[in-house]
């Protein structure tokens, strides 16, 4: 093909500059082939036809007389239903975009117009990126892995500092959260005092949310100049960050009234918007395995109850699925020591600015962009690895 295209350069007919955008186009082509056999396995991978046949069961039993009554059943249907479009949905747009980007290929080369190049670079590299999040996202195959995740988050030692880095975490999860459409439900909420948060517990609603995120159980470093250190020196502070699925329905995770203690009080801190000032906060012990989960943040302590009793299912079967446990009851409390040595990423803004994974090595040297929510790499690092262990 170059040689066609020096043909032409000869004869005045594109310069030399249009050459080499010309092969780019070329380039993208054979790229774009190479990923179409990708695009094939993903859908065989996604079991798509299984998909859109249950979307069908549950179309037409929506339809059904007395389907609505059952408000409960309902709502699941639904909520699966809602679900499993969503996926089948996103594999249509990638392939719309891989036409797309081909079409484009063959209308700048037979036109021999360079100006559509920049574009189908930026395309390519979504494109690219959703292919592979796509890939992955079928090596989700845990037991939790498609169910919500609830993740909480502890301040370690340091007072303030520390707090504040907890806080910093947990806008960053947010930020994650709303880059992926998922939602997020405050479940508790503990106010640090100076700045930050002492504690706090989310719920990120979506589809694989805790598959996605448990890659983030371990704890957190953090190395910068202290803003609340008048001398100005460098402070290394820790969080640490549990991710747990959240239980719905699951017998094997059941909680007995003879195994939990409950205990009643008044929320504490200073609140925010997050804490109810006048609720009843309740915090639960699991008496076997000395689990202790609470709730501040609801208008009763009926919905904190709740709360923590979901909590708590969440911290069982976490440990259940990380532990390999075949029993509930095999499981015993455990801690994280949240200190240096024990952590899993670090996140350093001076002397230089890196975000470093310890397990996987995978680095991203763009502190700001992860501290607002761009988690993917570290995630996808992480599925990769676990994948090829």
């Amino acid at each position: 093909m170059e040689f066609v295209y020096n043909i032409l350069a000869v004869y005045g007919l594109i310069s030399h500059e249009g050459i080499e955008k010309m092969l780019e186009f070329e380039e993208y082509k054979v790229k774009l082939n190479n990923l179409k056999p990708t695009l094939d396995v993903l859908r065989s991978a996604l079991k798509l036809e299984a998909a859109e046949k249950e979307i069908e069961e549950l179309q037409a039993a929506s339809e059904r007389e007395g389907y609505w009554n059952d408000v409960e059943k309902s709502q699941k249907d639904q909520k699966r239903l809602k679900t499993l479009q969503a996926k089948c949905d996103n594999y249509a747009r990638l392939c719309s975009a891989w036409d797309d980007m081909y079409t484009m290929c063959e209308m700048a080369i037979e036109e021999n117009d360079s100006s559509m190049l920049e574009e189908l670079t930026s395309e390519f590299e979504k494109f690219s990126s959703n292919v592979e999040a796509t890939r992955l996202s079928t090596l989700l195959n845990g037991e939790y892995d498609s169910n919500n995740a609830i993740l909480t988050l502890h301040a370690g030692a340091g007072g303030t500092e520390a707090q504040d880095w907890a806080s910093m975490l947990y806008r960053m999860y947010n930020m994650w959260a709303d880059r992926h459409g998922y939602n997020v439900k405050v479940m508790d909420y503990l106010d640090g005092d100076e700045a930050g948060i002492k504690s706090a517990t989310i719920m990120i609603e979506g589809e694989n949310a805790y598959g996605f995120l448990k890659s983030e159980h371990g704890i957190h470093r953090l190395v910068r100049i202290s803003p609340f250190d008048a001398a100005g020196r460098r402070h290394t502070s820790f969080a640490a960050v549990e991710v747990m699925p959240e239980i719905s329905n699951d017998n094997e995770i059941e909680l007995r009234e003879e195994d939990i203690k409950m205990d009643v009080f008044r929320s504490s801190g200073a609140g925010g918007q997050k804490v109810n000032k006048t609720s009843s906060a309740v915090r639960l012990t699991h008496i076997p395995t000395g689990i202790v989960v609470s709730s501040q943040v609801e208008r009763s302590h009926f919905q904190n109850l709740e709360n923590c009793k979901n909590m708590l299912r969440a911290r069982l079967a976490e440990i259940k699925e990380r532990e390999h446990l075949e029993k509930i009851s095999d499981i015993k409390g455990v801690q994280m020591k949240i200190e240096w040595g024990s952590q899993i990423r670090s996140y350093v803004f001076m002397p230089y600015q890196l975000v470093k994974d310890h397990r996987t090595e995978y680095e991203n040297g763009n502190i700001q962009n992860v501290m607002d929510g761009d988690l993917d790499g570290f995630i996808n690092a992480y599925l990769s690895m676990k994948a090829e262990a």
